[in-house]
């Protein structure tokens, strides 16, 4: 027999519930703490916002999105990206001016309807003579016909970035 110096401790009795409460705490306590993220940070795909290089207008229903002016240089031609929609229950027609110039004809938009403007897309917008160099803004006006008007600043580019190289007119063209 050991003696009285050799004995080993006693285990201490399990406590399996108590374990479990500490479990589901500590658990309540990781929901509750990665919830308050959305709270703090508000959940980007419920927001209006441009996802490329372009910058958005709203005009009553009507929205346009990514608008991007494409050009080699100031004073030649260009074209514009982006788009345009109508989030009304009625018909609605959209012009659109760079520094006072009207772009074209009017386009119209059923309800509904969004329309992809480019040259590769439903709707070509060229300028005859970019008021800006890539690298500087344009004022473009977007104007519904039963809403009014907004005027924002648009990005000027030319083919640096990859996505837009075959999209700027050249000299050539």
């Amino acid at each position: 027999m050991a003696s009285p110096q050799h004995r080993r401790p006693a285990l201490a009795p399990r406590r399996p519930g108590l374990r479990r409460a500490a479990s589901v705490g500590l658990a309540a306590a990781a929901v509750l703490g990665l919830g308050a993220c959305s709270a703090t940070n508000p959940i980007t795909t419920t927001m209006n916002y441009d996802a490329s290089d372009g910058v958005g207008a709203e005009v009553g229903n009507i929205r346009a999105g990514n608008l991007i002016l494409l050009t080699e240089s100031e004073g030649a031609a260009g074209t514009v990206i982006g788009w345009v929609s109508n989030h009304g229950t009625d018909r609605a027609t959209v012009a659109l001016a760079l520094d006072g110039t009207p772009l074209g004809s009017p386009i119209p938009l059923a309800a509904g309807e969004t329309v992809l403007l480019g040259p590769d897309r439903e709707r070509t917008v060229d300028v005859d003579a970019a008021p800006g160099a890539p690298g500087t803004l344009v004022e473009m006006t977007v104007a519904a016909d039963a809403a009014g008007t907004t005027t924002i600043d648009i990005p000027v580019l030319d083919g640096a970035f990859s996505e837009y190289a075959d999209l700027v007119p050249t000299g050539t063209d």
